[in-house]
């Protein structure tokens, strides 16, 4: 493993890509504590510290994401979530709308796609940095000297333009670090972000555990219960359904093409972390408008209240959703009939299966796969929430324990692992792992 480490960094073309990665990852971060203009960062500071047993779940999820940037008020407060959200919406609406999928099917439909994107993530910057705004002035009746701009209409709007200057260009970075650095730029900055968390959440759980507010023992226990979450994430990442594909002899222009056998391999969760994204998204948003404007409205105030992170009635419907959207991402974005007509367009054939039944058997599969992996998606979803009900867990520490950010961890670096064992092939290197490669499980 040592060998393999130095490896790396005598290959120059990876040097480099770690190199200029960790550059813009390390602007990420001195953004992250960059307070948007017009805030008192001193009365910011203690309005935070005093609500630090009383706080208020959203914010508590909105600034684990972000990396500790929206309780800052930082010019990164919103994150890269906006962009996230916005592209899987624009992947439904592809889905939805024809003439949408066409023009993504056509040539440079592909950038005419990504520009509505970019348009669309402005949107919701815009609409979720007004929601920030709102907050703010709620923060200023209870902290005096919390703006330094007393004028709060320009507030807002300065507010609201820096926010979604800052979301635009964590896109860049993330754009830029996907060109030219190691990994997906945009899913190394949510990791960055969850990373960063880490020695506070850390330095918090110890000093519980010193005053008495934790047992030692529970700590203990929920420490042997995150490796064992680790260990089947890694495990359900990689596990795999392949399915066996045969090619019969054709001839194409002068050329023979001979037999082949191969195999599609239908992973266990084939919509990776997007159900649990976008699950969340649904019900974040609501609740963060009904939380910004619910003071003054009574049935918002029922709103938010019953929908809590914390609340029963959340949970179910975040599980609920989360099948619901496995099931859905997966069947559009692995449509068995297309598959089977691919197959059957270049002379394939699944052994033991009808011809005109191969989408029959590929959705049957599909069923079978999805229902495990979306039941598990949701108990790591929910685990969070056990925690802190069970073990009366700060939420710093709960949120890294399963959940949305369990996933992500783990989904990244495995992606980033395999990047990086590419390169080291491609310059006759050793791997990092037994053998130079990372196996998917055949299941």
């Amino acid at each position: 493993m040592a060998n393999s480490l130095v490896g790396i960094f005598r290959v120059k073309e990876l040097r480099e890509r770690i190199v200029y990665t960790i550059l813009l990852l390390l602007v990420f971060r001195i953004g992250a504590v960059l307070p948007i203009p017009g805030i008192n960062v001193q009365a910011l500071t203690d309005y935070f510290l005093s609500q630090q047993n009383t706080g208020n779940p959203i914010v508590d999820y909105l600034d684990f994401f972000a990396g500790g940037a929206f309780s800052n008020f930082s010019v990164f407060m919103l994150g890269i979530m906006p962009y996230i959200s916005m592209s899987i919406i624009m992947q439904l609406l592809i889905i939805v709308f024809p003439s949408l999928k066409k023009i993504s099917q056509e040539e440079g439909g592909r950038k005419k796609i990504q520009s509505y994107q970019r348009m669309g993530t402005v949107v919701v910057c815009l609409i979720q940095s007004f929601a920030i705004t709102r907050y703010a002035q709620g923060i200023s009746r209870e902290v005096a000297d919390f703006f330094t701009i007393q004028n709060f209409l320009f507030f807002s709007i300065l507010a609201m333009l820096t926010v979604t200057t800052g979301t635009m260009f964590l896109m860049w970075l993330g754009e830029q670090i996907t060109r030219r650095g190691i990994g997906n730029g945009i899913s190394l900055l949510i990791f960055a972000g969850i990373v960063a968390r880490l020695p506070q959440a850390l330095w918090e759980l110890g000093g519980r555990v010193v005053n008495g507010t934790l047992n030692p023992v529970f700590v203990a226990v929920v420490f042997i219960m995150f490796v064992a979450v680790v260990a089947l994430v890694v495990f359900e990442q990689q596990g795999q359904r392949k399915i066996s594909v045969h090619y019969a002899k054709r001839i194409v222009g002068r050329r023979m093409y001979g037999a082949q056998n191969t195999y599609i391999p239908f992973k266990i969760n084939p919509s990776g972390v997007i159900p649990v994204i976008f699950a969340s998204s649904i019900l974040t948003f609501p609740l963060q408008i009904a939380q910004t404007i619910g003071q003054n409205v009574a049935w918002l105030a029922a709103v938010s209240r019953a929908l809590s992170p914390q609340g029963w009635l959340y949970n179910i419907l975040y599980v609920l959703l989360i099948v619901f959207f496995a099931y859905f991402y997966t069947q559009v974005s692995l449509n068995p009939i297309e598959i089977a007509k691919n197959i059957r367009e270049n002379g394939g054939s699944i052994p033991g299966i009808r011809t005109d039944r191969i989408e029959e058997y590929l959705t049957k599969i599909l069923n079978r796969i999805v229902l495990p992996g979306s039941i598990y998606l949701a108990f790591i979803a929910v685990i969070p929430t056990f925690i802190q009900w069970a073990f009366k867990f700060p939420s710093s520490i709960s949120y890294l324990m399963g959940g949305t950010s369990l996933l992500i961890l783990v989904g990244v670096d495995l992606d980033t692992m395999s990047q990086v064992e590419s390169l080291l092939k491609m310059h006759h290197h050793e791997g990092l792992t037994k053998k130079g490669r990372l196996r998917g499980r055949n299941l």
